[in-house]
């Protein structure tokens, strides 16, 4: 490590706060040199609001930071401890193999983040040898914009760096990049079934209090501060849930180590978003069995929030056995708080404002779906003409049929005696969103060398409600007819 590093006066100070609170679940790393570090993303708006200089940080000495060569002032880089089920089974550790905790800074509002690194070089936990390439690095800072600007909780990207080093993967060399990314705290479940693992009492307590603090101060001074804490997760991640089924996105891998207790959006390797509305739809090359598909993700979030609970249940009451039911309790709460924020959420896809009747909306709203699933219609498209159709021009979304349709007459009778509002349509469905086949496309490009296409489309997915001139026409269309089924990869 070089010395620290400041711009004039101001330095770019991390504080300490997991590595010194719990070095319990915490390893020791160093960030592998890069040969030759060339700056390929960096987010303008993230570094402004944690009071960086992007302009620094895309030049030599800032580079370096972004990588980890060089020492933040104050930063102990660690690995995070913890456990997770995985396709099911429980892996009693896991922990980062490939990325780096730097530590934490303050936005512009006082709120903590953290710094993370990924694609670093192997720790004492790497499964593989724990570098990353520009391709999955690049897809997780445009997903991470594009859900951003959706209105979906994230991590998100500060800065993409090549390497200047190639990994081989199976036989294809793919140049080498290390993403930095901020998120609200990097807590998962995971993390809480490490703890119940290991029989510690005294650490499960404190990590309940430091997201309690970090994240839910409401909690502390709840009669049961720690029942507080399993309720008020249980309710951000069934709003989470909502919104990724809104938006018709499909994250692919949704591990208990891939679940933040924040409810954020994390890890974009195998994730996709709907073409076609297909309720079934899953996309990773592993998921051999759907278990992580569109439609079943509310599910396997209420499954990974049982893990959740049982992790906390000796927090929940003196009697372990009733800290389990007490747990059992809470949780169940998580199909009926899906149901309403997903109605909530719908309701606003239909342009109906909160005067509506919710049922009324959901009822409309799955009529919709199930039309779109029979007829194999683009999700997104459908949504968005619909702001068309409130306007008095039923044609487009008439042509997304194919022809004369059972029911759509039907529907759309009843959908306008509820007084749809075409400006709320738009307010709430996109004009563009991270289209598979077209993310795939300035990925190859920017791999060779060839940044413009992602800068393009990063630009769209910023503004995703706008809708641009005709010559952006292509970034709406859904994969070409008889284009082979789009399938992700975890970038590991």
């Amino acid at each position: 490590m070089t010395d620290v590093v400041q711009i004039g006066a101001a330095p770019l100070a991390l504080e300490r706060v997991w590595a010194s609170d719990f070095p319990e679940l915490s390893r020791p790393v160093s960030p592998a040199p890069t040969p030759r570090p060339r700056l390929l993303a960096i987010n303008d708006e993230v570094a402004h609001d944690f009071g960086l200089d992007p302009e620094y940080l895309a030049g030599g000495e800032g580079i370096r930071l972004l990588t980890g060569e060089s020492a933040w002032p104050g930063s102990t880089p660690v690995a995070q401890v913890y456990a997770g089920h995985q396709w099911g089974v429980f892996k009693p550790i896991l922990g980062d193999g490939r990325a780096a905790l730097l530590g934490e800074r303050r936005d512009r509002d006082g709120r903590l983040h953290d710094l993370h690194l990924k694609g670093i070089g192997p720790t004492s936990m790497s499964r593989v040898d724990g570098f990353a390439t520009v391709g999955p690095m690049l897809r997780e800072f445009l997903m991470g914009e594009a859900m951003h600007a959706l209105g979906v909780p994230t991590t998100r990207a500060l800065a993409v760096v090549a390497t200047g080093s190639a990994r081989d993967l199976d036989g294809v060399v793919q140049p080498g990049a290390v993403l930095a990314r901020t998120a609200s705290s990097h807590v998962r479940v995971g993390s809480f079934e490490f703890v119940r693992a290991q029989g510690d009492p005294a650490l499960l307590r404190r990590l309940a209090d430091h997201v309690i603090a970090r994240h839910y101060p409401g909690a502390a001074v709840a009669e049961s501060p720690y029942r507080a804490l399993l309720v008020e997760i249980v309710e951000a991640t069934a709003s989470l849930t909502a919104d990724w089924m809104r938006t018709g996105f499909v994250h692919g891998v949704l591990s208990t180590d891939n679940v933040l207790v924040s409810a954020e959006t994390i890890d974009y390797g195998p994730c996709a978003f709907l073409d076609a509305y297909e309720p079934g739809a899953y996309f990773s090359s592993i998921d051999q069995l759907g278990r992580y598909a569109y439609d079943r993700q509310p599910p396997i979030m209420r499954w990974n929030l049982e893990r959740l609970g049982h992790a906390l249940a000796p927090l929940l009451a003196d009697d372990p056995s009733i800290g389990e039911r007490v747990a059992v309790e809470v949780v169940d709460a998580f199909d009926y708080r899906y149901r309403w924020h997903w109605a909530v959420a719908f309701r606003e896809k239909l342009g109906l404002d909160d005067r509506a009747d919710l049922a009324i909306a959901a009822e409309l709203a799955q009529t919709a779906l199930d039309l779109l699933a029979e007829h194999e219609v683009d999700f997104t498209g459908f949504w968005r003409d619909l702001a068309t159709a409130a306007d008095g021009d039923e044609r487009p979304i008439r042509d997304r049929f194919l022809g004369p349709v059972a029911g759509l007459d039907a529907w759309l009778i009843w959908w306008r005696t509820q007084s749809p509002d075409a400006a709320l349509i738009r307010a709430v469905n996109p004009v563009y969103i991270a289209r598979n086949h077209i993310v795939e496309e300035v990925l190859a490009s920017a791999v060779e060398g060839d940044l413009g296409p992602f800068e393009e489309l990063l630009d769209l997915l910023r503004d995703p409600f706008t809708e641009r001139g005709s010559e952006y026409r292509r970034f709406t269309w859904p994969a070409p007819e008889g284009a082979p089924r789009h399938r992700t990869f975890c970038g590991t």
